[in-house]
């Protein structure tokens, strides 16, 4: 796939290079964008021939960021080069390509191939390009489908970075009072907890009930993939988190609920982290008036009133090498990894960064 234009001329940036990083950041700044070079993989730029930037785009893995254009080139065929240079790149590697923006720019992205996932107006919208898309995803699903006649069918969204007491206590409360169980865990590998660990301890732990179906998140369950918001330096904090939120319930809602014939969703209460309390507030807006119910259960303590269970103060005490405090926090699976040789990585990672993940 390419676009011939005799009018401009592509070169790749070197993201080490602070001449090239200044020259692409001084570029995207009045368009709105802060870049990092840290974010993505690769950048170009695109040049007039009188040595003008007139535009540049970036990917990081599967994802298109920071695609801009000079305002007073946006008529031609410089967004149209740009984006299909960054597309033969990514298509070689991956068979999947995101973009994120805003959804003013849906039908120029619809234009060169790109297909609409969903959209939160009025501050993203979401779209896809390749040889896989959400109907590879929704025929996976079907592939674990089963049929049931009468009862409820249920989902339940977890990352479990790691796998608690708290989260067992839900789902296994989720499997007694529902007929079917879909138990989505979050596959992108930006936890400390791989996907392969997390998934591991689940199943060893829970593998035996027979109403839990277990089923991998995907690009399309609270997928970091998701959400860029290196387009939105003008927007507060809290309104990104509820749109990035309100995507990810639209997606949810459109693309897997029909599919596996989903009327209850099961979260648990939010009192520490903002953006799974605005995921909790987006599901109570969009899924009941849709037929999806949603029921937040609380958190479950461990030896006293306010002492809640949760995976960051597993973290946290891992980080400050305190595991012992909370091993009572910690299902037999999890406990068993946790004081074996073979979490020793997980646990050093853990210990030499800052994050909450």
């Amino acid at each position: 796939m390419g676009v011939e234009n005799t009018d401009y001329r592509e070169e790749s940036l070197d993201l080490i290079n602070p001449f090239d990083i200044k020259l692409v950041s001084e570029f995207l700044e009045p368009l709105g964008f802060d870049f990092d070079p840290h974010d993505v993989d690769y950048t170009m730029i695109l040049y007039n021939l009188n040595g003008e930037v007139i535009g540049t785009g970036s990917h990081k893995g599967k994802v298109l960021k920071y695609v801009a254009v000079s305002p007073k080139f946006r008529e031609g065929a410089a967004f149209a080069q740009i984006v299909t240079h960054l597309i033969d790149r990514v298509i070689l590697k991956f068979k999947h390509i995101f973009v994120y923006t805003k959804p003013r720019n849906l039908e120029v992205f619809k234009g060169l191939g790109f297909t609409e996932i969903a959209t939160a107006e009025p501050l993203f919208s979401v779209l896809e390009f390749g040889y896989e898309n959400i109907k590879t995803y929704q025929d996976y699903l079907r592939s674990l489908r089963r049929e049931v006649t009468v009862g409820n069918i249920a989902a339940v969204v977890v990352n479990c970075n790691p796998f608690t007491k708290g989260h067992k206590y839900l789902i296994e409360k989720a499997c007694k009072e529902n007929r079917l169980v879909y138990l989505f865990i979050v596959e992108e590998d930006r936890s400390s907890f791989t996907f392969n660990i997390r998934w591991r301890l689940i199943k060893e732990e829970l593998g035996h009930i027979d109403n839990l179906i277990m089923v991998k998140g995907g690009d399309y369950v609270v997928s970091g993939t998701i959400f860029p918001c290196y387009f939105l330096k003008e927007e507060k904090q809290c309104d990104i988190a509820a749109k990035q939120a309100e995507l990810d319930v639209l997606t949810f809602l459109r693309y897997i609920v029909p599919i596996l014939n989903i009327n209850k969703r099961y979260v648990g209460t939010e009192m520490y982290s903002p953006v799974t309390a605005a995921y909790n507030e987006a599901m109570l807006k969009h899924l009941p008036a849709n037929g999806v119910e949603v029921l937040e259960i609380p958190r479950i303590t461990c030896g006293g009133d306010k002492n809640y269970i949760s995976a960051s103060k597993v973290r946290e005490a891992i980080r400050k090498d305190r595991l012992e405090e909370i091993l009572d926090f910690l299902p037999q699976s999890t406990k068993s990894f946790l004081l074996s040789d073979e979490s020793r990585e997980i646990r050093e990672k853990i210990k030499n960064t800052v994050t909450r993940h």
